[in-house]
């Protein structure tokens, strides 16, 4: 085993930049600064209206709340850093910079699937046991479920990281990517990187596949259900209820399974990155126009709000 004293210490790294013609580097540049203000405008709103309108004051809408402030600082990990190496001759990142951005990117990745787990089984409730939602998804549970999702993110991001930090980095400090990912990472190391990968591969299937069968199996029940008694009406609040949360599912699970879990010797860098700016950048985005177009509670109490401005006696 080689001692990691003896080898060079790699005080930061380069990251590469994104595959654009120079001439349009100014416009792309404008894009995503553009989507990423959109970001943090659209879950801020999401997050000000739930606080301020007591309609609003529920589980489904805490889980909600959760996973826009989940994506409103998982798009902050990668794009303040994207923006800026964007205007920098040298798209740099230090060694430190780098662990930390790896965490916080694993932590709001993870938490974000965990919420949407929950936010299935709250919908599989609602639907198939409506007389006794109020029981069941009590204060004390939805509670408890938000924190176990933080906890767990918490110590599987920590696990990545420390197990990361072991590792030594010789002379390539070249990163392949946007940002720093677990995978170019592990192949930038002249360590042996084995436990780091095993690690991966239980712990990913822990926290992408398991969380994606549980949400599949929800929506399987809440299937079932409706087809007992089928009706225009059933199988509208079905639609109303759950399609938000099924296209934020599809977005979100559809891009991490396609790069992560079904890689292909194909797989160029240039797709890497599109896949990766896909459930980092866009879905971040999408999400609160997904929740509020297609939801009225969200539309009345954006209305609520703003008559109140208006009128500060309307109650």
């Amino acid at each position: 085993m080689k001692n990691s004293r003896n080898q060079t210490v790699i005080s930061q790294f380069l990251l590469l930049r994104l595959p654009i013609p120079p001439e349009y580097q100014h416009l792309f540049y404008a894009l995503f600064l553009a989507m990423y203000l959109t970001t943090v405008l659209g879950n801020l709103i999401i997050l000000i209206l739930i606080q301020l309108d007591s309609h609003l004051h529920t589980p489904m809408y805490l889980f909600l709340s959760n996973l826009s402030f989940s994506d409103l600082c998982f798009s902050s990990v990668t794009m303040p850093k994207l923006l800026q190496n964007m205007q920098s001759q040298v798209p740099s990142i230090s060694y430190a910079g780098c662990l930390a951005q790896l965490y916080f990117y694993l932590y709001f990745a993870d938490l974000e699937s965990f919420l949407l787990v929950v936010m299935a089984y709250d919908r599989y409730v609602a639907i198939c046991f409506p007389l006794h939602y109020s029981s069941i998804m009590s204060p004390k549970l939805c509670g408890s479920l938000v924190v176990l999702s933080w906890v767990l993110t918490t110590f599987h991001a920590m696990l990545h990281t420390l197990l990361m930090a072991r590792l030594s980095f010789c002379k390539d400090n070249v990163i392949p990517h946007f940002f720093c990912d677990i995978s170019p990472l592990l192949k930038l190391s002249c360590s042996d990187t084995h436990v780091n990968e095993l690690v991966i591969f239980i712990m990913g299937g822990l926290v992408i596949v398991v969380p994606f069968l549980l949400i599949v199996v929800s929506y399987a029940r809440i299937v079932s259900s409706i087809l007992k008694v089928p009706s225009a009406r059933s199988i509208h609040k079905v639609f109303s209820t759950c399609g938000s949360h099924l296209s934020v599912v599809s977005l979100f699970y559809g891009t991490i399974i396609g790069l992560y879990l079904c890689p292909s010797a194909s797989n160029s860098t240039v797709k890497e990155t599109v896949m990766a700016m896909m459930y980092t950048v866009v879905t971040p985005m999408l999400n609160p126009f997904i929740y509020s177009l297609r939801n009225r509670e969200i539309k009345g109490a954006l209305g609520r709000v703003l008559c109140k401005k208006k009128n500060p006696s309307y109650l």
